[in-house]
């Protein structure tokens, strides 16, 4: 296992690599001002601190993950995947800049967000197989888990960024400001892609003789270990990962915050989002034993930000939170990818995302019941019975194995 820096950041020695890496972050910092500006636009302007509101927001972005399942990995296996991301970037920005003006010019209602929501999740359904799979395009699979682990560090940097900057932008600009941000923040990727040099860097499987969709689930279905590490997902995806629920509810009904507080909390999240990514990073093999101590740690955790009695534990709990589940998500994405054929990526990593964010419509719904009727405190605790059911999962694996082996 490196130790240095430069194994850290190996894989952006990689020109191709670090191209789309620059193009990512400026991106997911707008992506993530789009999310505070949303779930505070629901939560506060929309209805009166409805969690329930904004679970159902969440449950329709991310739905639709689970509904396209049966075409996303496929396609992400049969087409250019540069040109299908081309086009999935320039709709998610289109998304944007239309729930932009309707929040400007003052029209926008809950059923709006409601159906820009759907649209948007509907859109990334095509696209976060494709963009996942796309990393093993960039590098060859000596460098692929520490470029995912990048990927993941670049996501959460931007929650660092995006956030703290929304919770700021918020007050003096409103919520409609944001979503142009966004949008036309995803010129970068654009960019990016449009840059990329196709000779002798990007390589795309021929995945195409593996035409049949119903070999992915034959694939994934005889495997133990996809299977075991897909549960797992499930249990944190659809249970545990409600952050935007937990962190807005408990700063405005809790510690009776504003935006900015808002704002500020997640960004202490991805602090640790940002620490347990490059954790990752530095791992040239991450293993099941190593992914059931992460969901143990998160469910620890989650204990912990339910008994914070201020603001402040509650953001080194949540520095505790972001390390452990970054630690655990991409692990799962390079150790899937890496011992799945080639030509299944793209339908194993569309199976992937379907089972992290498709148990969202059941998940966020129901921990936004729990904070209407019980408050916020009692709905992180839907998060660590998710981490330690994980956990139990993973090291039940372990054991049978070892004993299969024996």
């Amino acid at each position: 296992m490196p130790n240095s820096s430069a194994g850290t950041f190996r894989a952006l020695r990689n020109p191709n690599y670090r191209l789309w890496a620059v193009g990512a972050l400026v991106s997911n910092v707008g992506t993530w001002m789009q999310r505070v500006a949303q779930d505070w636009l629901v939560l506060t302007e929309l209805t009166h601190h409805s969690a329930s509101a904004v679970g159902i927001v969440m449950g329709l972005q991310f739905g639709p993950q689970l509904l396209f399942l049966p075409w996303s990995g496929l396609v992400a296996d049969r087409v250019d995947r540069r040109r299908l991301m081309a086009w999935t970037q320039a709709a998610q920005a289109a998304l944007a800049f239309g729930l932009g003006a309707l929040t400007l010019l003052g029209w926008v209602t809950l059923w709006h967000v409601y159906v820009f929501a759907f649209l948007l999740g509907s859109v990334a359904a095509f696209d976060a197989p494709a963009r996942q799979v796309f990393v093993s395009d960039l590098v060859d699979d000596a460098l692929l888990t520490n470029a995912v682990a990048l990927n993941a560090t670049s996501f959460h940097a931007a929650r660092m960024v995006g956030p703290a900057l929304a919770g700021l932008l918020l007050a003096s600009h409103g919520c409609g400001w944001l979503f142009l941000i966004n949008g036309a923040s995803f010129l970068a990727v654009l960019i990016s892609l449009a840059l990329l040099h196709t000779r002798g860097g990007v390589r795309q499987t021929q995945a195409a003789r593996a035409s049949k969709l119903s070999e992915g689930f034959a694939y994934v279905l005889g495997r133990k270990d996809l299977l075991a590490i897909l549960l797992m997902l499930f249990l944190i995806g659809t249970f545990g990962f409600n952050f935007p629920i937990f962190i807005s509810t408990m700063s405005v009904t809790v510690f009776a915050g504003d935006a900015s507080l808002y704002g500020l909390l997640t960004s202490a999240l991805a602090v640790g989002s940002v620490l347990g990514a490059l954790f990752a990073a530095r791992r040239v093999r991450p293993s099941m034993r190593l992914l059931g101590t992460a969901a143990l740690c998160f469910a620890g955790s989650m204990i912990a930000a339910a008994f914070s009695p201020n603001p402040a534990l509650f953001a080194v709990a949540l520095v505790g939170c972001g390390f452990s589940a970054l630690t655990f998500a991409p692990s799962t994405n390079s150790l899937m990818q890496l011992t799945t054929a080639p030509e299944m990526r793209g339908r194993v990593m569309a199976l992937r995302v379907a089972v992290t964010l498709g148990g969202t419509p059941f998940g966020a719904p129901l921990v936004g019941f729990i904070v209407d009727h019980f408050g916020a405190r009692w709905a992180l605790g839907v998060g660590v019975l998710a981490g330690i059911s994980a956990g139990a999962v993973a090291f039940r694996y372990v054991a049978t194995e070892r004993r299969r082996t024996a």
